[in-house]
């Protein structure tokens, strides 16, 4: 396919992407789920695991050959966007007025799923056929690790937010937990990535290039954005620039160390001055890449995700052992985590379901996974159906839990509880 034949080929994709997503988003709200629910059902519907299997004609006509690079690309910059935005709202005082809570929970809710995902990781590979030839057991199973201790922070922040918990106790503790969960995994997924390279160049690329970034951007990129974003003489366009430069050249070079671009991003995101400039630059970009860019790269998801492997009884059942370890290393971890450290038994189970949620961080994930050579079809899809029901349940768990406490009387209690300071605020 010429570029001169991709280009309308791709503008006809979009547009067909975007308006799914949409309807499919409206849908999932309609049924008291988060948008990012209806943004990945629309991805996995206009794959082969719904389209391609009634319609398969239409798909291939839809999503040829000669687009899904450009899809795979757009979808790499609404990830980045996404991601920046991701680590702006990180913050590391949200871990300081409760260190004890904060430490234990997340310390839980990414060793238990972690050490469980390994031990399930081994059991598929020699009997569910999991595993993808060339890839080692311990990178195998170590991936698997990972994509369990993921927390879909960005989305727990919007879920909190549009409830209106962040002045609970456990809306501001689950901020914080997931918050430092998702750090952890990150950088554990980056120790995946070198053990996957098997030599120890490669390795030696990834941690010594990531080492001088964060040096980097800790040191000089800091204050240099600051100083810009702070600054009356540089226009808003100018500073809309000077943040996108910033944030394309932190992808590009932690990509070609080996770390992937969604790194670079999530870093710049954690240094970036919390000054109102920054935040209105934020609000400029943010919406872009979310609304136009970000449906790509589900829809490039879910023409990974084939779901008619399923109908193999022994990869159907790793998928639902899946699930539930992963539930169990979750919000089972860290509501045993909360209550271990004294947090009430209403607190414990909020923070729980809030952290089990994977969502869009958990799809990165496996994306970043299957670029690098680690993930198997098989080992994806699984994952991905992990990320929906980990993600679907969070919102009717929460319903439930409070038309629960509301009979017994203690919902006044968590709307009360002193929170857990959030972003320099309580």
């Amino acid at each position: 396919m010429t570029p001169t034949e991709a280009a309308p080929a791709f503008f006809l994709a979009v547009a067909v992407i975007l308006v799914v997503c949409r309807l499919v988003c409206l849908v999932a709200v309609r049924l008291g789920q988060p948008p990012v629910v209806g943004e990945m059902i629309s991805g996995v519907l206009l794959g082969p695991s719904l389209l391609g299997l009634v319609l398969p004609g239409v798909q291939t006509a839809l999503f040829p050959d000669g687009i899904r690079p450009l899809l795979y690309v757009g979808g790499q910059i609404g990830l980045v966007i996404y991601m920046f935005g991701a680590g702006y709202e990180f913050s590391l005082r949200s871990i300081r007025g409760s260190a004890k809570s904060v430490g234990a929970i997340s310390a839980a809710g990414t060793v238990v799923p972690l050490a469980l995902g390994v031990g399930v990781a081994v059991f598929g590979t020699s009997w569910a056929g999991i595993a993808k030839d060339g890839v080692s057991l311990a990178t195998s199973a170590a991936f698997v690790g990972v994509a369990l201790a993921i927390t879909a922070f960005p989305m727990l922040a919007r879920i909190i937010t549009e409830r209106g918990l962040g002045g609970t106790r456990f809306g501001s503790l689950a901020l914080a937990c997931g918050a430092l969960d998702d750090v952890l995994a990150w950088v554990l997924l980056a120790v995946v990535l070198g053990m996957h390279a098997d030599s120890a160049g490669p390795v030696a690329l990834a941690v010594g290039g990531g080492l001088l970034f964060a040096l980097l951007l800790v040191l000089v990129g800091r204050r240099v954005l600051a100083k810009a974003m702070g600054s009356e003489r540089i226009t808003a366009d100018q500073k809309m620039l000077i943040t996108a430069l910033t944030l394309f050249a932190a992808a590009w070079f932690t990509d070609i160390i080996g770390l992937y671009a969604v790194f670079g991003a999530f870093c710049v995101g954690i240094v970036f001055p919390r000054v109102p400039a920054a935040d209105a630059v934020l609000a400029k970009i943010m919406p872009i890449g979310r609304i136009v860019f970000l449906p790509l790269f589900f829809t490039y998801s879910g023409l990974n995700t084939r779901f008619a492997l399923l109908a193999d009884p022994k990869l159907l059942a790793f998928a639902v052992l899946c699930v539930v370890v992963a539930i169990i290393g979750k919000l089972g971890a860290c509501w045993g985590a909360a209550r271990l450290v004294g947090e009430s038994q209403p607190v414990a189970l909020r923070v729980g379901a809030l952290i089990n949620a994977r969502g869009l961080m958990q799809l990165i994930a496996l994306n970043v996974g299957l670029a690098a050579g680690i993930v198997s079809p098989a080992l994806f899809t699984v994952l991905v159906l992990v990320a929906l029901v980990t993600t679907i349940m969070t919102a009717p768990v929460l319903s439930w839990l409070d038309r629960r406490d509301a009979r017994r009387g203690s919902s006044a209690l968590l709307l009360t509880a002193e929170p857990v300071p959030v972003n320099g605020k309580s």
